[in-house]
C-alpha cells in the first residue's frame, strides 16, 4: 500500500492506492477529513474501431451509508443517480476527456464511490481528484493529471474547499480544475461579485491545484505504470490526393455566410457527391473521406474567423437579432418566448404552495427545494429523431446552470412565500439554449409577477487561437462554433455582477 499527504487548508488530503480494488486499472482512495472515496478507472484497451466518438463514462455515487443512513422508499436501497450525482459526475468528466489523446477509441469507464461523508467537506470536487490520480497510475493514456478544488470568498478572503457550514457565508462557490499549467474548467455562482473578483479566485485556485497536482505526480514517481501507446492515425496519401482532386477550390464556399439548415444542407450535399465519385476506387473509405472533408471544412472556417468572417456573417462582437413574447401560454401563471436568432426558449413558470416543494433525501439528510429550474431539449429542436428517454444528463446540468443564475435574484421566502418552477421547452437550438433559458426564465418571472430584485441575462461567448497565438473572442455563438471553436463560456448576471459562470476549455 502506498499513501501521499499533503495538508490543505488545514486539513490532510490522503491519496492511498495498493489497498482496494486491486484488479482495477487504476484505483486511488483519497481521505480529507472524514469524507472517504474511492476512484477506479478501467478501460478496454484490446484494438477498437474508431466508432466517432470516445466512449467515456463517469459515474460518481453517493452510499447512504456514508453518513451512516438507510435509503428511503420501497426498495431501501441506492436507485437511479439523483441530479446531484449526475452533476458531479459532469464536474469530473469535463476535465478529464480533454486530456485523453487524439486517436484514443478505447471504452473508459470511471467509477467514484463515496464511502464516507463528514457532512462538513464536500465530496464532489474530490471526486475529480482521485479518479485524475486513479487514471495517472494507470497503464491506460492520458495528458494528466489535473486537479479541482471549490473556491468561497468568506468575509473578503478566499478560501480553498471550506467546509460546508463555512459555504453558507459565502459570496461565491467556484469550482474551477486545471492542470500544472492552465485552467480548463470553471463552473459556479455568485452573488452579483466583479469581474476581478472572479478573476482573482480562479488565479488563487490555481496555486491549490498545483499542490493537489504534485501530490499526484509523487505517487506516480513510485507506482505509475507505463502507459499504452495509442495506435497512429492510418493515412492514405492516395486517397488524399483524389479527395483533394475534387474539393480544392470548391469547399471554401461552404463556409459563405447561411442559415444553419442551409450551411448543414449543402455541407452533406457536398460531401455524398464526392463519396459517390470515389465509391468504386476507394470502396468501405466512406467515413475516412467524411472526416477529411470535415476537417477541411473546419479548418477554413477557423482561419475566417480568426479574419473577423464568422459562419453566419456576423461580426464578432454581435449579437444576433432577439425577440421576446410574454403572457404566451394562457394557463400557466408566467410565460415567454425567447428568441435569439435560430435558438428559441419557450419558459413557463408555476407558482405552488408549501406541499409543492421538493423533498430531497440525500448525504445531507431530508431537505426542501422551493425553486426548481427544469430544462428539456427535445430532438426536434435540432432536427433530429431520437427517442426520448427520460431527463439527460445534458439536461439537467443545462437546468443547474440557469437555476445557479436567476436563483440570487429570487425574493426572499418571507416576503414571497410560494413555490416556484420554472420550466423551459427548448423548440430551436443553435447555441446556448442554457443562456436563452436564463433569458426567457426572467422574462417569465417578471410576467407572472414575481418580484425578482433585479432582471439578469446570460450569454456563451467563444474562443478560436491558432498556433502562433492569434485568436478571436467571440460573442453570443453558434453550435458550429462550440463544436470548432477552443473554448465554450457561459456568463449570466446584471450590470452589478456576475450571478453564474460555466467555462470548459480546449486549448492550454
Amino acid at each position: 500500500m502506498i499513501t501521499k499527504t499533503l495538508e490543505l487548508s488545514g486539513k490532510k488530503l490522503i491519496l492511498e492506492t495498493g489497498h482496494l480494488a486491486k484488479q482495477a486499472s487504476g484505483a486511488v482512495l483519497l481521505r480529507y477529513g472524514d469524507t472517504m472515496l474511492l476512484a477506479t478507472v478501467t478501460a478496454n484497451l484490446k484494438e477498437e474501431s474508431d466508432r466517432g466518438f470516445f466512449p467515456l463514462s463517469v459515474e460518481y455515487r453517493e452510499k447512504y451509508y456514508a453518513s451512516g443512513k438507510i435509503p428511503g422508499g420501497f426498495f431501501k436501497r441506492e436507485a437511479r443517480p439523483s441530479d446531484h450525482e449526475v452533476i458531479a459526475s459532469r464536474l469530473t468528466d469535463r476535465p478529464l476527456r480533454p486530456l485523453f489523446p487524439k486517436g484514443f477509441m478505447n471504452e473508459v469507464q470511471i467509477i467514484i464511490n463515496v464511502l464516507s461523508y463528514d457532512r462538513e467537506n464536500l465530496a464532489d470536487v474530490l471526486g475529480t481528484v482521485a479518479a485524475s490520480a486513479a487514471l495517472s497510475i494507470s497503464e491506460i493514456p492520458w495528458d494528466g493529471p489535473v486537479a479541482t478544488v471549490r473556491i468561497g470568498k468568506i468575509n473578503g478572503k478566499y478560501e480553498v474547499n471550506p467546509s460546508n457550514s463555512i459555504m453558507e457565508n459565502s459570496e461565491m462557490e467556484l469550482i474551477v480544475s486545471g492542470t500544472k499549467d492552465s485552467i480548463i474548467m470553471v463552473e459556479g455562482e455568485a452573488d452579483f461579485v466583479s469581474e476581478d473578483n472572479i478573476l482573482s479566485a480562479i488565479q488563487y485556485a490555481h496555486e491549490a491545484i498545483k499542490d493537489l497536482i504534485n501530490l499526484q505526480l509523487e505517487l506516480v514517481a513510485e507506482c505509475g505504470m507505463k502507459k499504452v501507446s495509442v495506435k497512429e492515425p492510418e493515412t492514405f496519401p492516395e486517397l488524399d490526393a483524389a479527395i483533394d482532386k475534387l474539393i480544392d477550390g470548391k469547399y471554401e464556399a461552404l463556409n459563405e455566410p447561411k442559415d444553419k439548415k442551409t450551411r448543414y444542407s449543402d455541407i452533406d450535399n457536398f460531401i455524398r457527391s464526392v463519396l459517390d465519385q470515389l465509391a468504386e476506387e476507394f470502396p468501405e473509405k466512406e467515413k475516412y473521406i467524411k472526416s477529411y472533408i470535415d476537417d477541411k471544412i473546419t479548418e477554413d472556417l477557423r482561419r475566417r474567423t480568426l479574419e473577423g468572417t464568422r459562419a453566419d456573417g456576423r461580426g464578432l462582437e454581435d449579437v444576433r437579432d432577439i425577440s421576446i413574447e410574454t403572457g404566451y401560454i394562457p394557463r400557466a401563471h408566467g410565460s415567454s418566448v425567447f428568441t435569439r436568432g435560430e435558438t428559441q426558449a419557450l419558459v413557463s413558470i408555476t407558482l405552488g404552495g408549501k406541499k409543492d416543494e421538493q423533498m430531497i433525501d440525500d448525504l445531507e439528510g431530508l431537505s426542501y427545494r422551493n425553486f426548481l429550474v427544469h430544462y428539456n431539449f427535445p430532438p426536434f429542436s435540432v432536427g433530429e429523431v431520437k427517442p426520448l428517454r427520460g431527463t439527460s444528463r445534458r439536461e439537467v446540468g443545462h437546468g443547474n446552470l440557469a437555476e445557479r443564475a436567476i436563483k440570487s435574484v429570487m425574493p426572499e421566502h418571507d416576503k414571497f412565500p410560494y413555490t416556484v418552477r420554472i420550466v423551459s421547452e427548448i423548440l430551436e437550438s443553435n447555441g446556448s439554449s442554457s443562456m436563452a433559458t436564463v433569458c426567457g426564465g426572467v422574462m417569465a418571472l417578471m410576467d407572472a409577477g414575481v418580484p425578482i430584485k433585479k432582471p439578469v441575462a446570460g450569454i456563451a461567448m467563444g474562443l478560436v487561437m491558432n498556433s502562433e497565438e492569434e485568436y478571436a473572442i467571440l460573442t453570443d455563438i453558434l453550435g458550429t462554433e462550440d463544436h470548432l471553436g477552443d473554448m465554450d463560456f457561459k456568463v449570466a448576471g446584471s450590470e452589478d455582477g456576475i450571478t453564474a459562470i460555466q467555462m470548459d476549455l480546449k486549448v492550454a
